[in-house]
């Protein structure tokens, strides 16, 4: 009578896998307090004011294990806005190439509206941002880098402009990321533009749409 082979069975994982791997998932899980605990201390009290000692207190760590996974506060102010903040942006600037591709000013408008909105979401995490741009000289080039990242992602609307004018398509862009990120400044939070969000979306179409038309499209004086 032939006997069934016995069932293959998988080998445990060795005691130090495990510990390994237990240590990797603790680290993880103190990483994301840390960048959680910071996110909620630089929305509700600023950048400035907050130190290093308060972002290891609110986790219950100690200042050398926040150390251990940031370089200082600016570092996890950095890990915050790449978490949320940044890849979003690049999502909407690579919509706007779509909306420029398309030729439609509704379609503008539309992405201006959005824009504000996203900023609205964000709203409260902009001034920490400042300030740090404003105090940390490693911090106000991250800044400068994720402006200049933006005309990256719009890849169709690069391509309609000439070689020798593609520089200017990039400070048009540019341009238009830094009016947005001013407007909203005074308009949302310091109060010193009374407008609405939709009659704010219309005034930005009227002089961003004609200003992005590329040369194809326009006519230069």
């Amino acid at each position: 009578m032939q006997t069934e082979p016995a069932p293959e069975t998988v080998p445990a994982a060795a005691p130090s896998t495990r510990r390994t791997s237990l240590r990797d998932e603790q680290k993880r899980l103190t990483r994301t307090r840390l960048i959680e605990a910071a996110k909620g201390l630089f929305t509700t009290q600023g950048y400035a004011p907050i130190r290093v000692d308060d972002i290891a207190a609110a986790v219950g760590c100690s200042r050398a294990t926040f150390y251990l996974h940031f370089n200082g506060k600016s570092d996890v102010l950095r890990a915050i806005a790449e978490q949320g903040a940044l890849p979003s942006v690049q999502y909407f600037y690579e919509d706007l190439d779509h909306v420029l591709e398309s030729g439609s000013r509704t379609e503008f408008a539309a992405w201006m509206r959005r824009s504000i909105d996203w900023f609205q979401e964000y709203k409260d995490l902009l001034p920490a941002w400042d300030e740090a741009t404003a105090l940390e000289p490693e911090f106000r080039e991250v800044a400068r880098e994720g402006i200049l990242a933006v005309p990256n992602v719009m890849t169709a609307y690069l391509s309609r402009w000439p070689a020798d004018r593609q520089d200017e398509a990039r400070l048009r862009i540019e341009l238009l990321v830094a009016q947005l990120e001013r407007f909203f400044t005074r308009w949302a939070m310091q109060g010193t533009i009374d407008v609405s969000a939709d009659e704010a979306a219309t005034v930005l179409t009227d002089i961003w749409y004609p200003a992005l038309q590329t040369p194809a499209n326009s006519q230069r004086d």
